[in-house]
């Protein structure tokens, strides 16, 4: 019984068919269905029963899923047991967000498969979000503040943005100064979501309002740019912008707080190495090339916080 079977079956399995098993395998559906038909001579038993939508277990099959799954990750934890150090061997799928994946991610995948050329790397770049189970990745790159789940995230690194507007916008409608004048002003942003701003030591949530969305942070800067509205975003998607002086920072007394780069996986008691290996070439990518990520702007934006905190304290005895 090969173990590439028992994996190729898991993955029909989780997959709900054999095509889309074929596709997450990086493989062709003659091989998927090639392996399912020698594993299921192996066991003397039928596994999947092909129909005209797909695939579905057999009562035979759901029975061998769970513990051809246990046998996959016993087989891999067994492996690194006996070569800890050892070349990376396998397949690592990742789905890695497409506003930084081709520009700040990918550099440090390809380094990866280089430096393990028996790893195979199916990388998925998409702003879209991913469900790790059900579309069968070991890993996700994901950028910002992450809602509660269950699945377990490691930090790689920090991510410093700020509030942006253009000069046309400002021109126009002029600039919010405190946290309410957000909720008058047109915003771009992805979707229904809460800015989190620092007022001094507080963090507090502002409710932006705007008709253009998108879910991509390239495409808001650009819509930022012709005078859409003010947007939050990071400051490796600006730079080049405020830089130019096509945006301008805007309520630099309420700086966002840090957001974060992480590495998400499904739980489990142990991560894999191949994960740990992504997670740490990530870290020190980060460690590296601050300069990508907009962390050599972190001391420029505590100098203007502080700057306008003097401002508003010496203004405030005649207010």
């Amino acid at each position: 019984m090969d173990i590439e079977d028992i994996r190729t079956f898991v993955e029909v399995a989780d997959a709900g068919g054999i095509s889309s098993a074929a596709r997450r395998l990086g493989i062709s559906k003659s091989i998927v269905s090639r392996r399912l038909l020698r594993l299921e001579s192996a066991l003397g038993a039928q596994l999947v029963a092909r129909t005209t939508r797909g695939a579905a277990l057999t009562d035979a099959g759901m029975t061998f899923r769970d513990h051809a799954a246990r046998v996959s990750a016993e087989i891999d934890l067994a492996r690194e047991a006996i070569i800890p150090a050892g070349e990376l061997r396998g397949r690592l799928r990742v789905a890695v967000p497409l506003t930084f994946g081709p520009t700040h991610f990918a550099p440090v995948i390809a380094d990866m498969a280089l430096q393990h050329p028996a790893l195979h790397i199916h990388a998925s770049y998409s702003d879209r979000f991913v469900d790790l189970i059900a579309e069968g990745f070991d890993c996700a790159i994901r950028v910002g503040y992450l809602p509660d789940s269950n699945l377990v995230a490691k930090r790689v690194g920090p991510i410093y943005g700020r509030l942006v507007a253009s000069p046309d916008y400002i021109r126009a409608r002029g600039a919010p100064e405190r946290l309410e004048d957000i909720a008058t002003h047109e915003a771009v942003m992805q979707g229904t979501e809460t800015w989190q701003l620092m007022d001094g030591d507080k963090i507090v949530s502002v409710q932006p309002q705007g008709r253009f969305k998108a879910d991509n942070a390239t495409a808001l800067a650009a819509a930022a740019a012709a005078g859409l509205g003010i947007a939050w975003l990071p400051d490796c998607i600006t730079f080049d912008y405020v830089s130019s002086g096509a945006l301008v920072p805007i309520m630099t007394g309420y700086p966002p707080p840090p957001a974060g780069a992480y590495v998400i996986r499904p739980p489990g008691q142990h991560p894999a190495r191949k994960i740990r290996v992504l997670t740490e070439m990530l870290i020190a990518h980060f460690e590296r090339n601050p300069q990508l990520w907009g962390l050599d702007q972190k001391d420029s934006h505590q100098a203007e916080s502080a700057a306008v905190a003097r401002g508003k304290r010496r203004a405030a005895p005649g207010s």
